[in-house]
């Protein structure tokens, strides 16, 4: 990495944040910068949109998408964090999350998510986009299902977002989508604050969870980021201590935006340059 290239605090802490707080983002200031690094993620993800095909290894993804954090200004937030060795998570088929970009090459048929967060300007910008490898024509009907489900989930969980609702509502939303379809919800892993921080309060449940009370404020910035799954959503995680896959071995797939609890509804912070929310099914 660049000399020039200001890195997030934990990069000098062993990778190990010293504190999970975040401040609303309440002065323009503030929304500026989050607004940046959530544009800038978004190009990332969608550079590599260009570069996801049969034969081409995920260490190739990782390597691009690595270049284009350097372009954007920004540091790869993985990069480091809690020890991940990565600029980006990969996650091929059956993986749901973090995985770890390797030699081996993606084939005609696979799903690959590709999870991009940029530290920029001293905060974090976070999404991520499943990819079906070959086009969707060539991917089994079921899986291309899966993904367009896992999309629209994502897109109800951001249409609960309002000031004075519950967190809760978000999963309520993601969870009727997820049903409707029959599909498994990843319990495990959630959608997470975001901003001075990596991770942060609140959690973002994508189920409904009774117990999660958490009011959503104007300024509150999180991400929503759903894994459904085709078959039952146990999970395991490889002794690397990062890869997390479906028990069964069947497909999982997921989409992330981070958004912003705004006075009166919800900006996502990672949508495209023309403002659309939706990532195109590819």
């Amino acid at each position: 990495m660049p000399r020039t290239v200001a890195r997030p605090p934990y990069s000098s802490t062993g990778g190990i944040p010293s504190t999970r707080a975040l401040s609303l983002a309440t002065s323009h200031f503030q929304v500026d910068r989050l607004r940046a690094a959530g544009v800038a993620a978004r190009r990332v993800v969608d550079r590599l949109a260009a570069e996801v095909a049969p034969g081409v290894a995920t260490d190739h993804l990782d390597a691009v998408a690595h270049q284009a954090y350097l372009d954007e200004g920004g540091y790869p937030s993985t990069l480091g964090y809690k020890g991940y060795p990565k600029s980006i998570c990969t996650s091929v088929n059956e993986v749901v999350a973090h995985g770890i970009p390797d030699d081996r090459p993606l084939e005609s048929g696979d799903i690959v998510n590709c999870d991009v967060t940029i530290f920029l300007d001293g905060v974090h910008g976070d999404c991520s986009r499943t990819f079906c490898v070959g086009g969707i024509g060539a991917v089994d009907k079921a899986v291309v299902d899966l993904v367009n489900a896992t999309e629209a989930a994502l897109r109800a969980g951001i249409d609960a977002v309002r000031p004075g609702g519950r967190i809760r509502d978000i999963g309520k939303a993601i969870q009727d989508v997820a049903l409707a379809g029959r599909y498994g919800i990843v319990r495990e892993l959630v959608g997470h604050g975001i901003g001075e921080q990596f991770h942060g309060e609140p959690h973002v449940h994508h189920y409904d969870e009774p117990r999660n009370k958490v009011v959503m404020t104007p300024g509150m910035a999180f991400t929503i980021e759903p894994m459904l799954t085709l078959g039952m959503p146990d999970v395991v995680l490889w002794d690397d201590q990062w890869t997390i896959v479906t028990l069964d071995g069947e497909p999982s797939a997921q989409f992330e935006h981070t958004v912003l609890v705004t006075d009166d509804g919800v900006e996502v912070l990672t949508a495209d340059a023309e403002g659309a929310v939706a990532y195109p099914i590819a």
